[in-house]
């Protein structure tokens, strides 16, 4: 294999697919990149066995070949190079050499036929959406994943193509994140699948604010097709839980307040929880909101809020990571939150198409 390229080709293709090497690889040719060159392009392959990434580049091609380089190494090297031409090639025993205005770097590789080889997923059930509408939506649901190993089936995001909506959800079994929004694609097959956090998350990174996804469904794996990028992930089996449920139905007792204004007081709140006291009290009442936090080892404070309310009064608390979770997510500045009462749920929906719920914690 042999190609002359440039260093910031080279270092996209690597940071493309580079999230999914990860250390605690048993199988040290995971801790490798796969680097192919066809024709007139090089290709770059990752994979964890669980999800791979692979991302194509066209460039000069010398010499058609392949070779796995050692991936953290690989990239710190590329770095490190100045800007310009780059030449890659491979030489017996499987030497890997990048050269570089008068820089030569030697770093043994493996063989590609020790590389797990990627699945290959037909196209025959494909679903287009625009890039900044699935990248929103993940957005606004993936933070309410969980991350208990015990209760593997919440550890991602459920998405649910119907004929009439496609819809995200994530749970942690605290807090509920949903969003649907009108099925305006020709696919109107009904798929309803769990994607993993770690897929979740090469995913928003790679969505851009243009552009179209393909989505590929397969029986136990799924297949996303960003421009040059794909991603192939296995899904997570089982059932995810009947979260409509879960929903409350909508109450008048709504609190009127400036996010901004809110998340400002919930962090300043947050600076005095500890692990063993972290819920932050809301005093509720007649056009009031105090956000509060009393840590007895620490000190406390207290933060009047302006707000528009006309239900009764009470005090509630939370887990202000939820509510920040939320509020960043969120787009829109005068925010609506129902609040029923000191052990009930709090709600927020924007439009028809987001709802979040999050229960309140124990104070003393």
């Amino acid at each position: 294999m042999r190609i002359s390229t440039k260093k910031e080709l080279l270092l996209d293709g690597i940071q493309a697919v580079i999230g999914v090497v990860t250390s605690k690889n048993t199988l040290p040719i995971l801790s490798n990149i796969l680097i192919e060159s066809d024709k007139n392009k090089v290709r770059f392959t990752a994979t964890d066995l669980d999800i791979g990434m692979t991302t194509e580049k066209e460039t000069d091609v010398i010499e058609d070949g392949s070779i796995t380089a050692p991936a953290k190494r690989f990239i710190d090297i590329v770095k490190e190079l100045p800007e310009g031409k780059v030449e890659l090639y491979t030489k017996k025993n499987h030497m890997v050499i990048i050269e570089s205005k008068g820089i030569i770097f030697k770093i043994l590789g493996i063989p590609k036929d020790e590389f797990p080889t990627l699945p290959n997923i037909d196209n025959k059930k494909t679903l287009s959406l625009k890039q900044p509408d699935l990248k929103k939506m993940l957005e606004m649901t993936c933070f309410a994943m969980s991350n208990d190993e015990t209760r593997y089936v919440l550890n991602g995001v459920c998405f649910i193509v119907a004929k009439e909506l496609i819809k995200t959800v994530a749970t942690d079994g605290r807090r509920l994140a949903i969003v649907s929004k009108k099925n305006e694609t020709s696919f109107k097959e009904d798929e309803k699948v769990i994607i993993p956090t770690k897929t979740i998350q090469a995913l928003v990174h790679a969505l851009k604010e243009k552009g179209e996804v393909k989505i590929t469904f397969s029986q136990n794996q799924i297949m996303f097709t960003v421009d040059e990028l794909r991603i192939v992930s296995r899904l997570i089996e089982g059932e995810f839980p009947n979260y409509e449920q879960a929903i409350p139905k909508e109450t008048k007792n709504k609190i009127k307040v400036s996010k901004d204004r809110l998340s400002a007081a919930i962090k300043r709140a947050s600076l005095l929880t500890t692990p063993e006291s972290q819920a932050i009290k809301l005093q509720v009442g007649k056009d009031s909101l105090i956000v509060s936090k009393i840590t007895p080892e620490i000190g406390e404070t207290q933060e009047d809020v302006e707000a528009s309310y006309g239900g009764e009064g009470f005090l509630i608390g939370f887990n202000p990571t939820y509510l920040l979770d939320v509020l960043k997510a969120i787009g829109e500045q005068e925010l609506a939150i129902e609040l029923s009462g000191p052990d009930k749920p709090a709600v927020i929906r924007v439009d028809e198409e987001y709802i979040y719920i999050v229960l309140p914690m124990q104070i003393t």
